[in-house]
């Protein structure tokens, strides 16, 4: 049986090597994967993408999640999920960085440009700021209440930051990211055992967290396996 085109696209992206000029080599690859978008774009829908995600070919599972970073949306949200425990190693790193590009490109254009602005800025107040009135607008993007957790958290107004890591996790239960950061707001309070469930929930959507699933083992070893909130 041919292989899909989409494995033929990701075939043509440049391989990295140790002899080449770094710049150049990323120049080549950064034309190259625009060159990809477009040809997937032009061949092949979500849904189709979506179910090549199910393939037995590794390459091919790579080349989908690859295609889906550029452009899916959170239609696919569950299903590039479900990838992070894909029995190969590459799969899982790709489907990490697809949901992060899927998250932050949200429902609508507009609202993803707007937060990309947002973030691009130094100050935190500002950006807070920014972030309150897109959120107002958008009050179903969760990317942009995991930004502005992030930006609670740098001033150390660390209950806000969680209040915004819970609604984030309510609009998009696959958000890692939320989860692990809600689980370092629970440590700046001082609440280990809340840290350790937060952590836990971070690690039980992606398995591939290494230093969150240190800091459950360290947990786990000051507070016992099974420690609860008193």
């Amino acid at each position: 049986m041919r292989e899909p085109r989409v494995v033929t696209f990701y075939r043509l992206l440049p391989e990295p090597s140790p002899f080449e000029d770094s710049e150049l080599w990323e120049s080549c690859f950064r034309s190259s994967l625009e060159r990809f978008r477009r040809q997937v774009e032009q061949n092949y829908t979500e849904t189709t993408l979506a179910r090549l995600l199910s393939s037995s070919d590794p390459v091919c599972r790579r080349a989908t999640v690859l295609a889906l970073r550029l452009v899916g949306t959170m239609a696919v949200n569950a299903a590039v999920a479900a990838r992070l425990r894909d029995e190969d190693a590459t799969v899982r790193q790709f489907a990490a960085d697809a949901l992060w590009s899927i998250w932050f490109r949200g429902r609508r254009c507009d609202d993803s440009q707007e937060l990309q602005r947002v973030v691009a800025q130094g100050d935190a107040r500002k950006a807070l700021h920014d972030l309150d009135g897109l959120i107002r607008q958008a009050r179903d993007f969760a990317e942009a209440y995991n930004q502005r957790a992030i930006q609670y958290y740098k001033l150390r107004e660390f209950r806000r930051a969680i209040s915004d890591c819970e609604e984030v996790l309510r609009l998009n239960p696959y958000h890692f990211g939320a989860a692990a950061g809600m689980a370092q707001c629970y440590l700046r309070l001082n609440k280990p055992q809340a840290a350790l469930r937060s952590f836990r929930i971070a690690l039980e959507i992606n398995p591939n967290l290494d230093d969150v699933e240190a800091a459950v083992r360290a947990l786990e070893e000051v507070l016992g396996e099974g420690a609860e909130d008193s």
